[in-house]
């Protein structure tokens, strides 16, 4: 698989004092969605490379990526202290440095074994999502625990307040698509595949009020269009796959769930786990199953990027076009709707 080169840095963070560098926050909130349909970007990718005094390779370099946003880098709010002496905790954070796009997980990316015996991390995909998501953020809390959230942006833009709850409990986000698209579809253009991955990056920043979320990214299905991954490279943003799946999406039940997880977690000793904070299986599944990572010996690891992924101003511009739609009522769901027969 081709992959730029990368210069990496997974640096252990001294105890719990490691906040995600973020971004600007914007002020206010926005009421209401419009639902967005994926386009192809018609314009220019252009940015200015900055030149090495020695000549050029003779292979031909990637694309240059396009201009980005400046990414402004601030202090997110501190995980919760804990009161559970008894809880899982976090053994240790670690902070990533993203340049070149480096791989993270086993499943497809063998370079950077990072993890120590009997460490996992946490991952969550396709949220944020009600109900299900914060019964997951719940079980973390009480275990006084973290994971990465790798959100999709339409997702994002129907729940925003999730997904702030999320980052605002001192978790990781990262991004997802904007739609779930698989894009190693042949049917997909090129521009179309990188539209996904901006927009979705955009709407998840929209989402968090401006916040830029980390340069952390997951392609669905774990399909990887071998352009897409350099391209990801040229945007310094790190590729997520997994040590082992859950395969909570095709569980008829939370015990099955944990099963799985645990049958693999045992043979390989460590790694990223993936899950999905948007199956009810998972939020059930969840208690118990940080309960048994307690009991097995597990520590969990934290994931911060060094930076935050500095987004593209055209997808900005267009995320932005939701706030300048608002709807007259600012009522809350519950006074607007009301079940009355069920």
């Amino acid at each position: 698989m081709k992959r730029v080169a990368c210069a990496v840095t997974v640096r252990t963070i001294r105890g719990n004092k490691m906040r995600v560098a973020a971004g600007l926050i914007v002020a206010g909130s926005v009421a209401g969605f419009l639902a967005m349909s994926m386009f192809s970007s018609g314009a220019a990718w252009a940015q200015a490379q900055k030149t090495a005094a020695a000549p050029a390779p003779a292979a031909a370099a990637p694309a240059p990526a396009p201009a980005a946003t400046q990414a402004v880098a601030q202090q997110q709010p501190p995980r919760a202290p804990c009161m559970n002496p008894e809880a899982l905790g976090v053994g240790r954070t670690v902070e990533i440095d993203t340049t070149g796009g480096p791989g993270f997980g086993f499943e497809h990316f063998k370079e950077l074994d990072f993890l120590r015996d009997h460490e996992v991390v946490l991952t969550f995909d396709d949220g944020p999502w009600p109900e299900n998501t914060p019964a997951v953020l719940k079980a973390l809390a009480d275990q006084c625990t973290t994971g990465i959230f790798f959100s999709i942006g339409k997702h994002a833009t129907y729940y925003p307040e999730i997904l702030k709850q999320v980052y605002n409990a001192g978790h990781t986000v990262g991004t997802h698509t904007w739609s779930h698209a698989t894009l190693t579809n042949k049917k997909l253009t090129e521009d179309q595949r990188k539209d996904e991955i901006e927009r979705g990056i955009s709407a998840v920043k929209w989402a968090l009020g401006g916040v830029s979320p980390a340069p952390f990214f997951r392609f669905p299905a774990l399909q990887h269009p071998p352009e897409m991954v350099t391209y990801l490279g040229t945007r310094n943003i790190g590729i997520f796959s997994c040590d082992l799946d859950s395969f909570d999406f095709k569980a008829r039940n939370a015990q099955q769930v944990i099963d799985v997880t645990f049958k693999k977690l045992d043979k390989l000793g460590k790694g990223i786990i993936l899950m999905h904070d948007f199956h009810k299986h998972t939020a059930e599944a969840l208690p118990e199953l940080l309960r048994r990572l307690k009991a097995g010996g597990y520590k969990v690891v934290a994931m911060r990027a060094k930076a935050p992924v500095q987004s593209l101003p055209q997808y900005d511009e267009d995320l932005g076009k939701i706030a300048k739609l608002p709807t007259v009522s600012q009522r809350p769901v519950s006074s607007v709707v009301t079940t009355v027969a069920e």
